[in-house]
């Protein structure tokens, strides 16, 4: 039996980020004056759906759910062409460019994106879960990164995914 392709499939993404310094230090405020204009940036690019806040914050930097030192971006998409063009072709560029001012350089996968049917708002556990899973096993249609990306019908399928999207 084969499963049948999501009649909407959205890409979901998080990344993980080692501070160097803490949020309220000096030398991480470029960084922290760069959070709204970029989220406000994410929230009015053509593809974005959600993205994890804080209650009560207008983003995630306050939960520490991988440690007091990492923060976690956790997002969805309505395709990997939209994550693709706000990650490289929007002021988040700028964040990326500058970010071993800011963050630690990570060892292992540090980002993840996986498919996930059109309305499901990932938990960070199961985020994590893909994150760990593709640190674990490497690139699969259950986690996989823009270098190695599987589209949602191959997820579907379940393909390195017993759960299919």
């Amino acid at each position: 039996m084969t499963a049948s392709v999501p009649a909407a499939a959205h890409l979901a993404e998080l990344n993980v980020a080692t501070l160097r310094h803490p949020l309220d230090d000096p030398r991480m405020a470029p960084f922290v004056e760069m959070l709204d204009p970029v989220n406000a940036a994410a929230d009015g690019t053509p593809g974005f759906v959600w993205r994890l806040a804080e209650e009560g914050a207008a983003d995630a930097t306050g939960l520490r759910p991988a440690g007091e030192n990492v923060i976690v971006n956790l997002s969805v998409w309505e395709s990997q062409e939209a994550l693709w063009d706000f990650t490289y072709r929007s002021g988040h560029l700028e964040v990326m460019r500058r970010r071993r001012e800011w963050f630690e350089r990570h060892v292992e996968a540090y980002m993840v994106l996986w498919w996930v049917p059109a309305g499901h708002l990932p938990t960070v556990d199961e985020a994590l879960e893909r994150l760990a899973h593709l640190r674990a096993n490497g690139p699969s249609p259950r986690a996989f990164t823009f270098a190695s990306s599987y589209t949602a019908a191959e997820a579907a399928q379940g393909v390195g995914d017993a759960a299919g999207v």
